[in-house]
């Protein structure tokens, strides 16, 4: 079973993710207000800026402050630290 860290501490299992998609088009947005309705979001973000929705096989919407490249990374196995991560944490 391989854990990946979404930010914050907060791991999800990879390979139970469909995708990694940004949260900046209207479709995107009407699936995760879709998904806070039906109670399957998971907001990760911990209150900062969504950069990242990861779709989950069960359903469940999971929400990062990470950005999709900096997640699609993590979750190939390259241990990369992005920059506007590194500097958005303090």
């Amino acid at each position: 079973m391989k854990l990946v860290n979404i930010g914050f501490g907060n791991v999800i299992h990879a390979e139970r993710i469909i995708s990694i998609v940004s949260p900046e088009s209207a479709p995107i947005k009407r699936m995760v207000q879709q998904g806070r309705d039906r109670g399957t979001v998971i907001d990760a973000s911990f209150g900062r800026k969504t950069r990242a929705v990861i779709v989950m096989d069960s359903d469940h919407i999971v929400l990062s402050y990470l950005t999709v490249e900096t997640v699609a990374a993590r979750v190939s196995g390259e241990e990369k630290a992005d920059a506007a991560e590194v500097s958005n944490v303090w």
